[in-house]
């Protein structure tokens, strides 16, 4: 009996230790609508890994062991879950949103904008650096309709510096592209310029449009409470007149009682849309779609850039044609580490894009990036991967 017994209890530990090991694969939904959850941060404790969701919600990784898994986003109450109850191919979990348009508004004595100088001065300062930031980048590139250029690849960036004088070396560890850019496409439009990218997030230079002195007289800013975390508060600032300029739409959630910014939203506004004029002049660029978002991670004492989305859609003016461009970047720290590394200055890579980079693939790196490829992202790479 005790053999049995024995040999039972072998059998099960050895089926749930295989339960929570592998590859596991979670679809957040929203549980009114049923909707896919796109940019949920999906953090393993045990590996201090992060994750993001996709635009279809999907999100896979491998894990080894049991671990709690944190869900969190800036619209969803978020929760906790054992990797043990991650049994099925496809783990559907349902987040409540808290988004409330009824949330209280608040009055201040400083103007909102005074506010967010304070808050962005001390985010800079609170950043955590030096730091190495393990990072996968994806780009796709549409000229005319068509998808003709893919890149992504796996680095570390080595921050160093402080305040407004952040840098960062990177040390690729493997890249892949697919397809070609016109020559008459500049390596402008190409995406990131990864030499300066950290300055750029860590200094937070894309609120400098709402930063600047006049900015109050073309900028109305309101801050709201949030209902589900009185921590956060939400700062929008949206255009009160384009001048026949295009302007964003801003959305900065920030911890109050930290005066730090967690996630940063822009996109153009639709009142630009209304009043700016065609451009006609040969070489401008007319923009009619242009997105951006970042989310940054406050862990115990570590403050961190998780990822940023962006996208520009514009359409050039040639001297006897109009060109088409499309860019989409995606940008995901898997991994965080306040120590430093050791490299040689001859394995930093220098260039501005991973564009000319020869690919070197290791790895399937990219089915455990931080980013699972949607199934239409999947077969557009493997159409131009078909190409070369």
């Amino acid at each position: 009996m005790k053999r049995t017994v024995l040999l039972f209890f072998s059998l099960f530990f050895s089926f749930t230790v295989l339960a929570q090991n592998g590859e596991k694969s979670i679809t957040l939904k929203d549980a009114e609508t049923n909707l896919p959850i796109e940019d949920a941060t999906i953090y393993v404790l045990k590996t201090k890994q992060t994750f993001l969701s996709n635009s279809e919600g999907n999100v896979t990784f491998l894990l080894t062991g049991s671990s709690n898994i944190q869900v969190t986003h800036s619209s969803y109450i978020g929760v906790t879950v054992r990797s043990s109850a991650l049994v099925k191919t496809d783990n559907v979990i349902y987040l409540k949103s808290n988004v409330n348009d009824l949330d209280e508004i608040i009055v201040t004595k400083q103007h909102p904008q005074k506010i967010l100088k304070t808050l962005v001065g001390n985010s800079v300062k609170k950043l955590t650096v030096p730091a190495r930031l393990k990072v996968y980048s994806r780009e796709f590139f549409k000229m005319n309709g068509d998808y003709t250029y893919y890149n992504d690849g796996l680095m570390n960036f080595q921050l160093f510096g402080h305040d407004k004088n952040f840098k960062s070396d990177i040390l690729v560890e493997q890249n892949r592209s697919f397809g070609l850019i016109n020559e008459e496409i500049t390596s402008d439009v190409l995406g990131y310029n990864l030499n300066d990218i950290m300055q750029n997030y860590y200094n937070f230079k894309y609120l400098d449009p709402i930063l600047e002195p006049n900015a109050k007289k073309k900028y109305d800013f309101i801050i709201k409470g949030y209902t589900t975390n009185s921590d956060y508060n939400v700062m929008l600032v949206t255009p009160v007149d384009t001048d026949g300029e295009l302007r964003d739409d801003f959305k900065i959630i920030y911890d109050s009682k930290k005066k730090i910014i967690v996630e940063v939203s822009s996109a153009i506004s639709p009142l630009s849309f209304a009043n700016v004029k065609e451009k006609t002049s040969v070489g401008s660029k007319n923009i009619y779609k242009s997105i951006f978002k970042t989310i940054y991670r406050i862990e115990n004492e570590n403050y961190y850039l998780v990822s940023s989305k962006e996208e520009i859609g514009f359409e050039r003016i040639e001297k006897n044609k109009k060109t088409e461009i499309e860019v989409r970047n995606y940008f995901v720290t898997t991994s965080f580490s306040n120590h430093n590394f050791s490299y040689k200055d001859s394995e930093v890579f220098k260039d501005k894009t991973l564009y000319n980079k020869k690919n070197v693939i290791l790895s399937s790196y990219w089915d455990v990036s931080g980013l699972t490829a949607t199934d239409e992202e999947q077969q557009i790479v493997l159409k131009m991967a078909d190409r070369q």
